[in-house]
């Protein structure tokens, strides 16, 4: 009978207040300690002075619509700076009234995309899906076929263009980091001696003087009458670039895989190429994931170098309105919305990352 009033007891029992729900949260975040609590009210006392200035700059009397002219006249944010200039800053100069096509373009990528961050849909069906809605992508860019007007590709720009370069250097460089970790972990002294000189030398130098050598240095060495398109040139840069830096994150994955797992692929009669690709790849890869996504974030954010070669990128477009008298005092508005463009970008890689990371640590 006592034990059955002492479990009612313990069962009627709750934590308290000060301890669960917000409360407790902000006690434990925000005033653990004398330091915490210190620095919670200094943050609490920078955002009281600089809030509000700036919420009124950004919202209460900005101009969203409208021409410079009532900018001038306005202490607040113009961002009609954004609406007045936002197919050019998004398209660059592709034809305006083409401009259909990058939009229906990026739209099909988004929504590619969107399916395939369900990773219970990689299959071979959504590999042949990718292939087709990627050439469909480029057949609206370039047009000449379909009916479509061909649309050369020094007329690509903005967000397109940015996109190109980021998703197509990214998805190009993931596979040639892989197999150049592979190669400096062999046992072919010329295979290893060739990765080792690749990774060290790329490694060695900035990406602006890969694109420089690429749109500069590199069309001195082709024969008279043939030329590379810029793009691509960049493209390749960006790719070569990115895939030295992946290649040293992954060698380190395949480090950190204990040799009885080798030992245990030949006992059971697999040979190298398989043993990487269903033993030792797939827990190597898993490991290296936040690394990874550090280098393909940093990767996508360098994109908008090319504007050093006058490539008209996101950046760039934007820089070309800001070059307009009209508009020459309203950067920091602009640069605002383009960080926010990049950020998105980021924000987006880094949350599936963390996603991908959780249900490979499940399973």
């Amino acid at each position: 009978m006592p034990s059955a009033i002492l479990q009612n007891h313990e069962a009627e029992i709750r934590p308290p207040v000060t301890s669960v729900g917000v409360i407790g949260w902000v006690k434990q975040n925000l005033f653990d300690g004398w330091f915490n609590t210190l620095l919670t009210l200094v943050t609490v006392y920078f955002l009281y002075r600089i809030g509000p200035p700036l919420f009124r700059w950004m919202f209460m009397d900005s101009v969203w619509f409208g021409p410079a002219s009532e900018c001038n006249q306005n202490p607040g944010a113009c961002w009609s700076i954004i609406s007045s200039n936002f197919r050019f800053i998004l398209f660059g100069f592709y034809p305006y009234d083409q401009q259909w096509r990058p939009l229906l373009a990026m739209l099909i990528l988004f929504g590619f995309l969107y399916y395939s961050r369900d990773r219970r849909r990689w299959t071979k069906r959504l590999g042949y899906a990718w292939i087709i809605g990627l050439s469909a992508m480029g057949i609206l860019m370039r047009g000449g076929i379909l009916g479509l007007s061909a649309v050369e590709s020094s007329q690509w720009g903005g967000l397109p263009l940015t996109l190109i370069l980021s998703v197509f250097g990214l998805t190009a460089a993931y596979p040639l980091g892989i197999f150049l970790a592979l190669g400096r972990r062999s046992k072919m002294p010329i295979i290893k001696s060739l990765s080792v000189v690749y990774i060290e030398l790329i490694r060695g130098v900035p990406l602006i003087s890969l694109l420089f050598m690429g749109s500069i240095i590199f069309p001195l060495f082709l024969p008279e009458g043939i030329t590379i398109n810029k793009i691509l040139r960049a493209q390749v840069a960006i790719i070569l670039f990115t895939a030295a830096y992946i290649a040293e994150v992954v060698r380190g994955g395949l480090q950190g895989i204990p040799r009885g797992q080798y030992e245990a692929a030949e006992s059971i009669g697999l040979n190298y190429y398989l043993t990487m690709r269903l033993v030792i790849l797939p827990q190597a890869l898993k490991i290296v994931i936040p690394p990874t996504v550090s280098i393909l974030i940093s990767a996508f954010k360098d994109t908008s170098l090319v504007v050093i070669i006058a490539l008209f990128d996101l950046l760039k477009t934007t820089q070309s309105v800001l070059s307009n008298p009209e508009w020459m005092g309203f950067s920091k508005e602009a640069y605002i919305f383009i960080a926010l463009l990049y950020f998105l970008g980021c924000f987006s890689m880094a949350n599936y990352s963390r996603k991908l990371e959780r249900e490979l640590s499940r399973d």
